[in-house]
């Protein structure tokens, strides 16, 4: 097992953010750019914040792996990038500052890996269609072999119904071509290993130690983590659920508006402390 190094990624077109501007990072589904996937969002969050975004492993920014990683492990490559990140030539180093953190699906199983092993720096996390365990370990496996036999084509057709409620396809085209897009381009092995990685993925019986607030987001039409399951996640540790009518698993892409509010609420009632909020 390794920890990968991530690229981290900025978002244009944002305001400049201030000195005392709270750090947001966000975290990607798989087979997805974070990017392609958490524009929308972005580009509506309201207030004074620095967002930077990371990939996974030949997804987006982020170079391939064929080495095996856990969740932990990716967890610590997301420290480990931003420790190595400086924000701007005149503002000060991100390293070991609190954050405020929100992930979808795989994004959002690295988040609450953070929440247990980084306390201290995680001030609030939003988990999206995610939950403490996703899917069945024999699924991943299987897939894992398939994507490494025969390339992430192979999900393409599958993960177009999984990622999206019914009409959305139709309704932005743009948006679900460049996630489709990502998911075609995205390297093989590394996406086996996130697989690998997911299959392995289980907490159910540790996140009863998160501090941290955590607000989770289900889509109503999500098969993949469906609200029951976000649900029970977000009573185990001690959060509040929404769930959004109209959207299925890839909720940054399909409702930018309702979730970049959701954040600005939830992260604007967390404030950092004096110390920690500067990014």
């Amino acid at each position: 097992m390794t920890v990968p190094e991530l690229a981290l990624v900025r978002f244009p077109g944002r305001p400049a953010p201030s000195p005392q501007a709270r750090l947001v990072v966000l975290g990607p589904s798989l087979g997805t750019s974070v990017t392609s996937l958490w524009s929308g969002v972005v580009r509506r969050l309201e207030g004074d914040f620095h967002v930077l975004g990371w990939d996974l492993p030949g997804h987006g920014a982020s170079a391939p792996t064929d080495e095996p990683f856990t969740m932990a492990e990716l967890a610590q490559g997301v420290l480990a990038a931003l420790d190595r990140h400086r924000a701007d030539a005149d503002v000060d180093a991100v390293r070991e500052r609190p954050f405020y953190y929100a992930g979808n699906s795989i994004g959002g199983c690295v988040g609450q890996q953070l929440l247990l092993d980084a306390p201290d720096r995680v001030r609030a996390a939003v988990l999206l269609g995610t939950a403490a365990r996703v899917g069945e370990p024999a699924g991943w496996t299987e897939r894992a072999r398939l994507v490494a036999a025969a390339g992430t084509p192979t999900q393409v057709v599958g993960s177009a119904r999984r990622w999206f409620a019914p009409g959305f396809i139709e309704r932005d085209a743009v948006t679900t071509t460049g996630l489709l897009h990502d998911l075609q381009d995205a390297d093989r092995f590394s996406y086996a290993r996130a697989c690998e990685a997911l299959g392995a993925f289980d907490l159910r019986e540790q996140l009863g130690g998160v501090r941290a607030p955590v607000l989770t987001v289900a889509g109503a039409h999500d098969a993949a983590t469906p609200p029951g399951a976000v649900g029970v996640l977000a009573e185990a540790v001690g959060g509040r659920a929404v769930v959004l009518d109209g959207a299925a698993h890839l909720l940054p892409a399909e409702a930018p508006q309702d979730v970049a509010r959701l954040l600005a609420g939830h992260f604007t009632a967390h404030p950092a402390d004096a110390e920690g909020a500067r990014a």
